[in-house]
């Protein structure tokens, strides 16, 4: 089963983005959200007979009954979410669909809550709309029941978001729209069903509408945890955008398709109308692979979420045994989110790149003594990460 993640083709010669970052420097690159491992048969050989038909003229996503009725059959059978075909709205990515977010429900000068830490793209949304971002901190639940600003214990301790704080900037007119990442990217928790309630009775209240980037929800490491979709939930169906893909969880993040699930009538035609004229149509191979993932990958799927579950306890146990260096097990995703601030140096990326690690600097998420490692890779390359690290 091993040998399916163990044997990752080689990048460096291949654009890669996150290859790109370090071209010609022993550093190994661990920034960029997305996996070393080749993608599941079914996939490439849906890609590739596509490739063989030899047309790769317009497909309209609407037309396209085999990738729409892939994503109601794996929302059901992996989410218990029934959903309805036309409430999903084909985009070339999560990041363009927050922004037509954006655009679709608020005026120039309005305000737009943000969970933070969060991912540059997500973090930058609100300025690129004339927007102003109002920041909703994470703040660390330990086992007792309260909360602190930093790790003290890791026994049973989780990151989730500051509530009062959201309580009291939703209270604000001027705040339309919360702009939530779950599972939370990079703290990796996955909101629990009274988490997500309070949100709905905060976000309901002050008619504030719920954007919720679940790109991750299919990668729930941490055994007896669920992820819940907003749009599935009663008291959030009608005033909520959901946004997935199969990107994340089969890495094909390269091929530019997701897709926004909108209950509500009104808020699925302004979210069309923000996007038209800007936004294009996702791509033939998007479509294609996205078809095969979620009807012919199960297995593959399962096979994965073991790999990376041994993968995640590797890096937590080599960063404890670390000076200076603690993190929180991740409910969830292939992303690490390390605190740095114990090692008392000035710059704790440029620490990690002077071992040969790249990972992804904490000040772009804005929490600047943390760094986030990418752990969906290899053994061996997460072993030679680590053991620089620890080095």
């Amino acid at each position: 089963m091993s040998a399916l993640f163990d044997n990752t083709p080689p990048r460096k010669d291949t654009f890669s983005f996150k290859w790109q970052k370090y071209k010609g420097k022993d550093i190994i690159p661990a920034w960029v959200a997305d996996t070393e491992f080749r993608c599941a048969q079914p996939i490439l050989d849906a890609i590739s007979g596509q490739v063989e038909h030899g047309n790769m003229g317009y497909i309209l996503p609407a037309h396209h009954e085999g990738a729409i009725q892939a994503v109601v059959r794996w929302l059901k059978d992996k989410h218990n979410w029934e959903i309805q075909p036309e409430w999903l709205v084909w985009t070339p990515g999560v990041v363009p669909a927050f922004n037509v977010a954006c655009k679709a429900y608020c005026e120039p000068g309005d305000k737009v809550l943000i969970q933070t830490p969060n991912y540059p793209p997500l973090l930058a949304a609100p300025k690129l709309n004339g927007l102003e971002r109002v920041d909703i901190g994470t703040v660390v639940q330990n086992d007792d029941g309260t909360s602190s600003e930093t790790i003290s214990s890791v026994e049973g301790a989780r990151y989730t978001l500051d509530f009062e704080a959201l309580e009291r900037e939703a209270a604000d007119p001027k705040c339309k729209l919360f702009i939530l990442c779950n599972p939370m990217n990079p703290v990796g928790s996955v909101l629990t069903k009274a988490e997500l309630d309070r949100i709905a009775e905060i976000c309901n209240a002050n008619n504030v509408k719920l954007c919720s980037d679940e790109i991750h929800c299919d990668l729930i490491l941490e055994e007896g945890k669920q992820h819940i979709p907003a749009g599935r939930e009663s008291n959030l169906a009608e005033n909520s955008v959901t946004l997935m893909a199969a990107s994340k969880t089969f890495n094909i993040a390269g091929l530019g398709t997701s897709f926004a699930i909108i209950p509500n009538r009104q808020l699925r035609q302004a979210f069309t109308n923000a996007a038209a004229g800007i936004v294009p149509w996702v791509t033939v191979l998007g479509l294609a692979a996205t078809e095969a993932a979620f009807t012919q990958c199960d297995e593959w799927h399962q096979q994965q979420l073991t790999y990376l579950r041994e993968n995640r306890d590797m890096v937590f146990n080599t960063v404890h045994s670390i000076d200076g260096l603690k993190m929180l097990k991740a409910d969830a995703t292939f992303l690490a989110w390390v605190d740095a601030s114990g090692l008392g140096v000035e710059n704790v990326q440029q620490w990690a790149e002077e071992k040969g690690v790249g990972p992804s600097p904490g000040i772009d998420f804005h929490k600047a003594d943390h760094f986030r490692i990418n752990f969906g890779c290899s053994k061996a390359m997460l072993q030679d990460i680590l053991q620089r690290l620890a080095s």
